[in-house]
């Protein structure tokens, strides 16, 4: 059975105005501009965020302290999200809300097979429908009234956009030798999230055809020019 809500909340009381005051969020993301938005997101509802970058991390993260609700995403650099789910699903006591996260929809059946309480399609842009889904997956949450307002959601965080391009311009590097089917799993959910049709489709490309060097050399052209582009920013 999951942790009883109360006995993981370190003393605050939701309100109005921040109604998931108390609760402990570990988001387990490799994209730092996905996890900006999720961060921002938690300080406007008063949850603290703690994050992983890989399951590894996630796992030292889960030896120190128990957080109310596991966010994961399925796309890892040193595995997949899946069996991070499957494993906080069979513990005992559960987490009170595990959620699977990815930039494909049709990963969805898969996360709730494995025992993810909830599906979240990137990208993640309301604060309403974030919070809303949160209180849904913890109904011993102490409630405040009036109402959640429907606020929209922060605006995209650039400089953490172009860390994400520079992180995949140099996995790609032929020096580097990186997995190119990370490298294009990542790109496309990075893609979904930035609202980028072109780069989202060459990372498609580069995942269907990892031989030769075209997708490899359209993806990197792509990462060039939007990494000139920011610069301004």
């Amino acid at each position: 059975m999951p942790d009883t809500i109360s006995s993981l909340l370190p003393g605050r009381v939701p309100d109005a105005e921040f109604p998931l005051h108390g609760v402990t969020l570990l988001l387990v993301e490799d994209s730092r501009f996905a996890s900006e938005a999720i961060r921002l997101m938690c300080l406007r509802s008063g949850a603290r965020l703690r994050r992983a970058d890989c399951l590894r991390a996630a796992e030292r993260h889960l030896q120190c302290y128990r957080p109310t609700v596991a966010l994961v995403d399925l796309g890892l650099p040193d595995g997949s999200g899946l069996d991070l789910v499957a494993t906080l699903a069979r513990q005992t006591p559960r987490l009170p809300a595990i959620v699977a996260m990815s930039g494909d929809a049709s990963a969805g059946a898969s996360a709730l097979a494995a025992g993810a309480d909830r599906f979240l399609a990137k990208p993640v842009e309301s604060l309403s429908a974030f919070r809303d889904m949160l209180l849904s997956l913890l109904p011993d949450l102490p409630r405040a009234r009036p109402a959640l307002p429907q606020t929209d959601g922060p605006a995209p965080d650039r400089a953490a956009l172009r860390d994400d391009l520079a992180r995949a311009a140099a996995l790609l590097a032929p020096e580097a030798q990186g997995d190119l089917a990370y490298v294009a799993h990542f790109l496309s959910g990075l893609a979904v999230s930035a609202r980028d049709g072109d780069l989202g489709r060459a990372a498609a490309a580069l995942l269907a055809d990892r031989q030769s060097s075209a997708p490899v050399n359209r993806v990197s052209g792509l990462l060039r020019d939007r990494l000139a582009a920011s610069a301004a920013f």
